[in-house]
């Protein structure tokens, strides 16, 4: 037997399992994509990182198989997207960014609408790895962790994550401040002389959801009103969701004057419930889709740069794909407050009497 390595064969571990270059990665501290770039000297990685990897590799006996790699780098030319809520207007115009943009590079790609299913999504993982696509943009389902993305970048595949981050993952986001934009229009409403501003939806595990109920949270805050005296309801996401809970922000204790929904479609479902009522109360949407100009009143919402995202993260999925290593990397779109008629000041005759 060969006693070299602490008396492993070349290419296996202690326990008799081959090295992988994701073993190589983690014990430099870099990135699969950075290891396998390497091992190919390719120009786009540092001399000394090149260095340090090639040094490594050999000390641990791993045997770079350049027929396997050339399989693997095989370029399929399709991509996947995968989001939670297609019929979102929002998404809607995402995808078709996306779709346009991967278009221009003769890509092809393939839609997982995963509803904030994990399984659905781990599914649609299966299958590009199954089909060696070249890369995945994704809005993870709402408890992906870091590893669900790791089975990706080992096999070669990048991922660019878009509106919401998954913890410990180093894959590159394109995002919007969603911190920001939630302070702006609850400001909005604050300077306009309301002091009851109750918060609708949005789902705490998702970055999305807690950035915008803690910028809602600072708004007040900033301005000298008890977050915690507020009317906060969780978890609502679609225009149904919005439309179902009317009455019951009409039965609180406290009545608002206002409310800053966590999306157009919980805002419009909101609308139409109140307005059945016949009950009318300043309301404020998010993402600016094309639902907040056909509402009566129009709403006012905050842009959340819909189009930018995904021309950056077409970006960034073609950059991966040529060899760039972005992992880490995290840009984030400006929001811009858009406001209309569905947010005057309180006692314009369109807010619940107390």
């Amino acid at each position: 037997m060969n006693q070299t390595n602490g008396g492993r064969t070349p290419g296996q571990q202690k326990s008799g399992r081959r090295v992988t270059l994701g073993d190589i990665a983690a014990d430099l501290g870099v990135s699969t994509a950075t290891v396998s770039l390497a091992l190919r000297d390719s120009p786009l990685v540092a001399e000394e990182t090149l260095r340090r990897v090639k040094a490594h590799a050999q000390s641990i006996g791993y045997i770079y198989n350049r027929h396997a790699a050339t399989l693997r780098t095989a370029r399929s030319d399709m991509i996947g997207i995968a989001v939670h809520d297609i019929l979102n207007p929002y998404f809607a115009e995402i995808f078709q960014v996306l779709e346009d943009e991967l278009g221009q590079r003769k890509r092809v790609v393939l839609i997982c609408n995963h509803r904030d299913e994990i399984e659905r999504q781990g599914r649609f993982i299966d299958a590009l790895l199954q089909h060696r696509v070249d890369g995945l943009v994704l809005c993870a389902a709402i408890g992906t962790t870091a590893s669900d993305l790791a089975r990706l970048e080992a096999a070669g595949i990048p991922v660019t994550l878009i509106c919401r981050e998954v913890e410990g993952a180093m894959s590159p986001v394109v995002r919007g401040d969603d911190l920001t934009g939630s302070y702006l229009v609850t400001r909005h409403l604050l300077e306009q002389g309301h002091r009851r501003i109750s918060m609708i939806g949005g789902r705490q595990e998702s970055s999305t959801g807690r950035d915008r109920f803690l910028g809602w949270r600072k708004a007040l805050a900033e301005f000298g009103v008890d977050p915690d005296t507020q009317h906060y309801i969780p978890d609502l996401m679609t225009q149904a969701d919005g439309l179902s809970v009317a009455e019951d922000l009409l039965r609180c204790p406290t009545k608002p004057t206002a409310v800053v929904a966590f999306n157009d479609l919980v805002a419009a479902g909101l609308s139409s419930g109140l307005r059945r009522a016949e009950r009318n109360i300043s309301i404020v949407g998010y993402d600016d889709t094309q639902r907040a100009l056909e509402q009566s009143p129009p709403l006012t919402s905050v842009d959340n740069r819909a189009g930018e995202i995904a021309r950056r993260a077409a970006a960034m999925m073609l950059r991966q794909i040529d060899g760039e290593d972005l992992q880490g990397e995290k840009v984030f779109t400006r929001p811009e407050l858009k406001v209309r008629e569905s947010s005057p000041p309180p006692g314009d005759g369109i807010f619940i009497q107390p």
